[in-house]
């Protein structure tokens, strides 16, 4: 069953579960983009969101459109806003946090935070609520697209992701509390500039 948020001839974009990969992996056969082909045979892969992360994801339907949307993500001209549950009361009503990012080898696949090799990374962060819980559901705009540049920036802040078996000490909850809210872009074709939406379940 595919969740369509968007679709024309040029581009469809799915909402996706959590726990489920987005591309083929050799752990797990099931798959977001397997399951689009079966609608839309030309689907081409664009970007991905980690298999924990549920959200809004865009496929592209034809070449001219995979290479536009390629070089949108590429030249950071693609304005990304995810929406996240993390531990404890922030405390701040918005931030940033600018700290660059590798793969801890050893530990794949998780990323560490080296301010000597890293790959430059930046994130803004807005409180949206405090929760009863003791937990603050956050905004997140990443200005660069690292490799779990949220999970770990929101680590280093202090404030884990709630779920995230990776890095919170104590995870809690049976799913990543990461989701990919809204997804902005020039239309491939157009030029128009598109707004994607996917409500959040944790609000």
């Amino acid at each position: 069953m595919l969740d369509i948020l968007y679709e024309d001839e040029h581009l469809v974009a799915v909402a996706k579960p959590e726990n489920l990969l987005c591309v083929p992996g050799l752990s797990e056969p099931d798959n977001l983009f397997d399951r689009l082909r079966g609608r839309y045979p030309n689907a081409r892969v664009v970007h991905r969101l980690d298999m924990a992360t549920s959200g809004a994801i865009l496929f592209a339907l034809d070449h001219a459109s995979q290479k536009s949307l390629g070089q949108q993500f590429e030249r950071r001209l693609v304005d990304k806003r995810y929406s996240a549950v993390v531990s404890g009361h922030v405390a701040a009503v918005r931030g940033e946090i600018v700290m660059p990012l590798i793969c801890d080898w050893p530990n794949r696949p998780r990323q560490k935070v080296d301010w000597l090799q890293g790959k430059p990374a930046h994130t803004l962060f807005e409180v949206k609520r405090h929760l009863l819980s003791g937990q603050t559901l956050l905004e997140l705009t990443p200005l660069t697209g690292r490799s779990h540049q949220l999970r770990v920036h929101c680590q280093q802040l202090g404030h884990p992701i709630m779920g995230d078996e990776l890095y919170n000490l104590n995870p809690a909850g049976d799913r990543l509390m990461l989701h990919a809210e809204r997804i902005e872009i020039d239309h491939p074709i157009s030029g128009h500039r598109l707004k994607i939406y996917c409500p959040s379940p944790f609000i």
